[in-house]
């Protein structure tokens, strides 16, 4: 098993969200092999265009990331893996701590130099 890609009980946990293959039309393209790829440019930072070519074409991978975004799956996999772990007793909520803010001082405060002297009048 590669270093960031699912183990098999992990995949046979989520499989079920995704859509079957089997439509007319051309094939999709195996949908673990779509979900290691995500997970290895999540996990590495990488821009999507490093991803390694075994997971397939860079702009499979990430409209397949898109997709899924826009059709809510992420999010009810995440419910439910939240769900199942809280009854199990295995999540610290104390741990969970998400800030976005971006807060700048004033220069002042970073300890620049202050003005001397009064205000000049004319």
């Amino acid at each position: 098993m590669e270093r960031h890609s699912l183990t098999d009980q992990q995949w046979r946990r989520i499989e079920h969200y995704f859509p079957e293959n089997g439509k007319r039309g051309e094939q999709w393209k195996e949908h673990r092999l779509m979900v290691d790829g995500i997970l290895w440019v999540l996990k590495t930072g990488v821009p999507w265009r490093d991803l390694p070519e075994r997971f397939g074409p860079w702009q499979t991978v990430y409209d397949r990331f898109r997709l899924w975004t826009q059709n809510g799956i992420w999010d009810r996999i995440l419910r439910e893996l939240q769900t199942v772990t809280n009854i199990e007793g295995e999540i610290d909520w104390t741990l969970f701590c998400i800030d976005g803010s971006n807060i700048r001082a004033h220069r002042c405060a970073a300890g620049a130099k202050k003005k001397s002297g009064a205000f000049r009048t004319r």
